[in-house]
């Protein structure tokens, strides 16, 4: 690995050797260290234990006696939040730039580990180090594609920074928790994003390709919790699409990749805080899952507005339709669609009638338990045991999907504390 040199504002973009490449790999950077091997005990996709992991990094695994644990993992709280002062530039108003340069500001960290754009592509990430609070201006806005974050952790340490911040999704999370005792670091704080589905910053492009003429002056896109996409672009105009009228059929089968159509921690359950928008109802949604998270949190002081998060509506309609689509899809995109009158009609009744604020995230979150399920059972029936945690089969069973006796998750790879629910869900 050589170092390029950081800039005036404190950004380093390193270069990296090659991936290894495996199977079901979102390339989080581990396999371009000097350990590669350390993936086959740190990937979610291998062998994921959470209850191990959440009890490691929060003191404690989910605790059913409050319900939301279960979807959304441990937590102090939850906070509906925004920026009093947005932040040019920001996704939404720009909460996890700016706890990131509150850290380096204060000094309670070194260094920061997070994503910015390619030079040459707006839409694609580049893992860099900051150093500086205004090197943070660069990381602000959505990136849609695979990067490997991890893959800083080594130079981080080589260049003497021992408290650092991560900012990264779930895949990249879970490894770091995973390696975090062997790094050596004073102190290492973790801003979680959510994330569900991903898929190359190429595949992207075709996407934005069918939603304008003109998809290179794009500047901005955001799937909202109104049930409409928003798009910006170069020339100040936006445009609100929405979501049944997204062209998600004419998408390449392979769009979406099976590590994503699997993956069983869209909330980032191993963050110390994590920052995102499904159950914000128009404004962003905090998860303070530990000591680490409030500090976090309290880093902006009053500069942002905390609000109680809503929940309206049901969600059951909507999750076992969304589950028949999946059982009847050809590799995971849906074959049979909503005609064209009656779209519009739907689409105005989904923002009135539909979920909202966390009763959306929650469906949001039976949808991916249910996913990963239908996509293992089809495409790796033998890795289902193995993947698929408690907590995924616990939300999947409320919509009669169960474990045959060759699925149940191994007892030997969890927790003692779980054997009792694990041998519960083979009854």
């Amino acid at each position: 690995m050589t170092a390029a040199g950081a800039d005036d504002r404190g950004v380093w973009r390193p270069e990296f050797a090659p991936a290894i490449r495996r199977n079901l790999c979102t390339d989080c950077g581990l396999s371009r260290t000097t350990d590669p091997g350390r993936c086959g005990a740190a990937c979610q996709f291998i062998r994921p234990n959470y209850a191990e992991l959440e009890k490691r990094v929060h003191g404690r695994a989910r605790d059913e006696a409050r319900p939301d644990e279960i979807f959304f993992g441990p937590f102090r709280r939850m906070e509906r939040a925004a920026m009093i002062q947005p932040a040019v530039g920001a996704q939404w108003t720009g909460i996890t730039t700016r706890i990131a340069e509150r850290l380096l500001e204060t000094g309670a960290c070194d260094a920061v580990l997070t994503m910015a754009a390619d030079p040459q592509d707006r839409w694609r990430p580049v893992p860099v180090l900051v150093t500086k609070p205004e090197g943070m201006a660069q990381c602000r806005g959505m990136r849609m594609g695979f990067a490997p974050l991890l893959a800083l952790l080594e130079p981080a340490r080589a260049a003497g920074h021992r408290r650092i911040a991560v900012i990264g999704i779930p895949c990249q999370i879970y490894a770091l928790r995973a390696i975090e005792a062997e790094l050596g670091f004073e102190r290492v704080f973790v801003i979680g994003t959510p994330c569900s589905d991903n898929t190359t910053t190429e595949r992207f492009h075709e996407f934005l390709g069918l939603l304008s003429n003109r998809p290179d002056t794009i500047s901005y896109l955001e799937f909202r919790a109104d049930y409409h996409v928003e798009l910006r672009f170069d020339d100040g105009r936006k445009k609100t699409i929405p979501f049944l009228q997204l062209p998600l059929s004419n998408l390449a089968p392979d769009f979406f990749p099976l590590t994503c159509r699997t993956c069983v921690d869209y909330t980032n359950a191993l963050a110390d805080i994590t920052v995102g928008y499904m159950g914000g109802e128009g404004e962003q949604w905090l998860i303070v899952r530990n000591e680490r998270g409030e500090e976090l949190l309290g880093l902006l002081g009053d500069d942002v507005r905390l609000q109680t998060p809503g929940s309206a509506g049901k969600r059951r309609n909507a999750v076992k339709g969304f589950m028949a689509n999946v059982e009847r899809a050809a590799d995971g995109l849906p074959l049979r669609r909503m005609p064209n009158w009656l779209r519009p009609i739907v689409g105005w009744l989904m923002p009135r009638i539909g979920p909202k604020g966390l009763e959306f995230a929650r469906a949001r979150v039976e949808m991916k338990a249910i996913e990963t399920i239908l996509h293992l059972r089809r495409r790796l029936p033998r890795r289902l045991r193995a993947m698929a945690p408690p907590h995924v089969w616990k939300l999947a069973a409320a919509y009669g999907l169960t474990p045959d006796a060759h699925e149940i998750p191994r007892v030997a790879s969890v927790d003692p504390e779980l054997r009792p629910e694990i041998a519960e869900l083979s009854r």
